[in-house]
C-alpha cells in the first residue's frame, strides 16, 4: 500500500495541535505528537560523519530512542531492524519519511501526518524523499501567537523575537506556497478553523483525500487528546471543544508597546495573511542596534523568569539527556 505524507508547517503556537488530533481521529491518517526530529538531529549530523551502514544503524537507533522519551508518548513501539531495512538511501531525511510510514503501516493508515511545523525549512530535501508530499499552511495572527508564546515553556518571550521568528516563518511558507504545486498546498486561517470548524475541516479533508468524519469535531474526547493534554501544560485545552472566542486575544492582553514593536517587524506578513496592523506605516519603528541588544539582553531575563512546572521539566528532560549522549558518544566514535 502506497503512504501518502502530510506536512503542517507555520509557526508553533498557531493551533496546530488543534488540528493535529482533529486529523488524527481519520480512521485513514495517523499523526502523532511530534518529536521534531528534522530540528533537534540535523544539528547533530556531523557528529556521525558520513553515513555509511553503521553510521545510519546508530542514527536510527538514536532516533528512534528519541522518539520513545517523546513528552506526548506515540502509542506504538518503532521496530528498529525494520525501519533500517527500509532505507533506500542513508539519509536523516528518508528516515523521518520512513518513521512515519512505519507508524502509518502498523496502525493501518494511508496517510501520515507530521506535525513539525518548522519543516518548512527542509522543503528541498523533504520534496526529495517524499513524492507528492502535501503541505498543510496554518497560520495565525502573529499577535496572539506573540501572546501565547510569552506564556509558554518554549520559545522566545520579548516581542521583538517573536515578531522576527513569526516574521521570517511566514514569508518561508508563502514562498514554499509559490514552488509547489496548489494541488499539494492548503492555506488555513486558525481564526476561520475555530469560527467554522466543520466547514473548514471538510475542506481540508476534501484537499487530502480522505473522508470527513464527526468523530473530527469531537476530538477532545479522544485518547490522543487526553495523553497530549496529559504531556505537558501548553496542552491543556485540547480536551475542550474549539474555543471560538480565541482569537484577538493580543487587544486585551497585549501592551501598545509589543503591539507597535511587533507590528514593526512583522508588518508585511501580517498583511499579506489578511491581518489589518493598528499601527500606521508610516508609525513603524527602526531599530538601532543598541535597541535590539536592550531586547536580546530583557529577552533572555524573560526566558530565565520563565517558570516551567517540575512535571514539564521532567517530562522534556529524557530527549535533553539523549541529545547530549549523542554529542559525547558520536563525537568519540567518530570524531
Amino acid at each position: 500500500m502506497e503512504i501518502q505524507g502530510i506536512q503542517i508547517i507555520g509557526t508553533q503556537r498557531s493551533g496546530s495541535n488543534l488540528l493535529r488530533v482533529i486529523l488524527n481521529q481519520s480512521e485513514q491518517l495517523v499523526s502523532p505528537h511530534p518529536a521534531h526530529l528534522l530540528a533537534n538531529f540535523v544539528p547533530l549530523m556531523p557528529y556521525y560523519g558520513t553515513l555509511d551502514a553503521i553510521s545510519y544503524r546508530r542514527l536510527v537507533e538514536d532516533a528512534v530512542d528519541y522518539i520513545h522519551v517523546n513528552p506526548v508518548d506515540w502509542g506504538v513501539r518503532l521496530d528498529k531492524d525494520e525501519i533500517y531495512r527500509m532505507a533506500g538511501q542513508f539519509s536523516l531525511f528518508e528516515l523521518n519519511k520512513n518513521i512515519y510510514e512505519f507508524l502509518a503501516r502498523r496502525c493501518g493508515a494511508g496517510y501520515w501526518c507530521c506535525k513539525s511545523m518548522g519543516n518548512m525549512y527542509f522543503s528541498d530535501e523533504l520534496e526529495k524523499v517524499s513524492a507528492g508530499l502535501k503541505y498543510i499552511y496554518l497560520y495565525r495572527d502573529g499577535r496572539d501567537v506573540a501572546l501565547s508564546f510569552q506564556k509558554a515553556i518554549v520559545g522566545e518571550k520579548h516581542s521583538y523575537h517573536i515578531a522576527k521568528q513569526w516574521h521570517n516563518d511566514q514569508q518561508a511558507c508563502l514562498q514554499l506556497r509559490d514552488r509547489v504545486p496548489a494541488e499539494r498546498f492548503f492555506m488555513l486561517n486558525y481564526e476561520r478553523l475555530i469560527l467554522h470548524p466543520e466547514q473548514t475541516i471538510r475542506q481540508l479533508c476534501e484537499f487530502l483525500g480522505i473522508e470527513f468524519q464527526d468523530a473530527m469535531l469531537h476530538y477532545y474526547t479522544s485518547d490522543e487528546s487526553r495523553r497530549t493534554a496529559e504531556g505537558g501544560a501548553m496542552w491543556t485545552n485540547l480536551t475542550k471543544p474549539v474555543m471560538q472566542d480565541n482569537a484577538n486575544k493580543y487587544l486585551r492582553e497585549m501592551s501598545a508597546e509589543d503591539i507597535r514593536i511587533f507590528e514593526s517587524v512583522a508588518f508585511d506578513s501580517l498583511v499579506a495573511l489578511g491581518y489589518e496592523p493598528i499601527t500606521p506605516r508610516a508609525d513603524l519603528l527602526s531599530f538601532t542596534w543598541e535597541d535590539v541588544a536592550a531586547f536580546n539582553v530583557r529577552n533572555d531575563q524573560l526566558k530565565r523568569a520563565f517558570k516551567a512546572s517540575e512535571d514539564d521539566k521532567k517530562r522534556r528532560q529524557p530527549q535533553l539527556n539523549l541529545i547530549s549522549r549523542i554529542r559525547e558518544t558520536e563525537l568519540s566514535v567518530y570524531g
